[in-house]
């Protein structure tokens, strides 16, 4: 058994350590931090990396306690589904595989979320079908410190540098920007489809 925390179209990092773990679990009792893969993601436009970001709105705003993720808003009158959604017909619109994503991805960009958390268990459903991966998962029911599973919660840390990064595959733009490693894995999904997992 394998420890996540939901992320927003994850990071390379992590979906490489999902698909050669036995089971999945994710951390549904974490506090939110800014600055992670929780609400945010990156991609590749032709101007080099991009930030994708969720906007959140906190219910308990002014009060001391610390925000549980699982109960943090998304904050719809930013608009940010047209932006991400622009963003990556923008920067993938003409990569080898967007198209076959297209219909299942334009699903969750015409959905309406109140949770964060709903967003990232909705992208996790598509990643592990692009990746036909196993889709069944698991959810902690009280937060942990030391666990006995593998624990790779740290890999939400949009800090966070793997120690071992998957090989270097085409990107969009990488004649402009050369290669840049551990984006959102709808990078890698785009750019090589069905064999992307064989690189993860």
């Amino acid at each position: 058994m394998s420890l996540f925390i939901p992320t927003y179209f994850g990071p390379i990092s992590q979906y490489s350590e999902i698909v050669k773990s036995d089971s999945v679990v994710f951390e549904m009792e974490d506090n939110f931090q800014k600055q992670s893969y929780r609400n945010r993601c990156y991609i590749y436009n032709a101007n080099g990396k991009q930030l994708l970001n969720i906007p959140v709105k906190d219910k308990n705003k002014g009060s001391s306690q610390r925000k549980k993720t699982k109960d943090l808003l998304v904050d719809n009158d930013a608009h940010w589904q047209d932006h991400h959604l622009k963003s990556l017909q923008t920067a993938y619109r003409t990569s080898p595989f967007y198209e076959f994503y297209e219909d299942d991805l334009l699903k969750i960009f015409n959905k309406k979320y109140t949770f964060l958390q709903d967003v990232n268990m909705d992208t996790h459903l598509f990643i592990a079908d692009a990746l036909q991966i196993p889709l069944q998962y698991s959810k902690t029911e009280e937060y942990t410190v030391e666990t006995t599973e593998k624990d790779f919660r740290e890999l939400v840390n949009a800090k966070h540098q793997p120690k071992k990064l998957v090989e270097k595959y085409i990107q969009m733009f990488d004649d402009k920007h050369g290669f840049i490693s551990n984006l959102s894995i709808l990078d890698l999904v785009f750019m090589e489809g069905p064999n992307a997992i064989s690189f993860l």
